[in-house]
């Protein structure tokens, strides 16, 4: 895997602008802050997304993955607030279950999410050495 730094352009915050890697791809579709009944777990955003990023370990363990693994996340939010006044406990939380592995990421305000009560879901590529 190699990270993309593009020279002279400032080192992204918590995020990689680009990865190179080759093997196995996997495509997790998007997890939200449910748990192991289809229950979401609080109506704290930042609880939500800490079982988000689980439920991503979960499914990626499952083709044989690791966090570092993971080249790309799209983060889906539905309050930009929630977000940007909780980013010191979310990059703990992050850290927590993910590690210091900082991947491409996207992130995107919408005005809704499927299911009910969610207030964000986050999709992952990863790349499985061959």
């Amino acid at each position: 895997m190699e990270f993309l730094h593009p020279p002279g352009w400032p080192r992204p915050k918590g995020y990689a602008n680009g990865i190179v890697a080759s093997g196995r791809m996997v495509f997790l579709g998007g997890q939200n802050g449910w748990d192991d009944t289809g229950n979401i777990v609080s109506d704290d955003f930042v609880a939500q997304t800490r079982q988000a990023l689980m439920n991503i370990v979960t499914v990626l363990a499952e083709a044989g993955g690791r966090p570092e693994d993971i080249v790309r996340l799209c983060w889906y939010i539905t309050d930009k607030a929630a977000y940007l006044n909780s980013q010191d406990e979310l990059g703990r939380v992050y850290r927590e279950v993910i590690g210091r592995h900082y991947p491409a990421m996207s992130l995107m305000v919408v005005t809704g999410l499927v299911e009910p009560g969610a207030k964000v879901e986050i999709e992952a590529t990863a790349v499985l050495a061959e």
